[in-house]
């Protein structure tokens, strides 16, 4: 779900769609109000995948 803002309204009329169409669509439920987190994957509710680092290194046993 989103927004798509083209030509001719990008980039003369941004800020108005966002001072008066943003807030509109904020009070009715379908625009947020603030971020969900701190990083992009987090804006987009994506899952943190797994570090491929995370796992010993097959040497590191070796060494201990």
């Amino acid at each position: 779900d989103g927004f798509n803002v083209m030509p001719p309204l990008y980039p003369q009329l941004l800020d108005t769609f966002v001072e008066q169409v943003v807030p509109i669509l904020q009070e009715r439920g379908l625009f947020r109000t603030e971020y969900a987190g701190s990083t992009l994957r987090e804006h987009y509710g994506l899952p943190r995948p797994e570090s491929q680092y995370a796992a010993a290194h097959p040497a590191a046993a070796a060494l201990a």
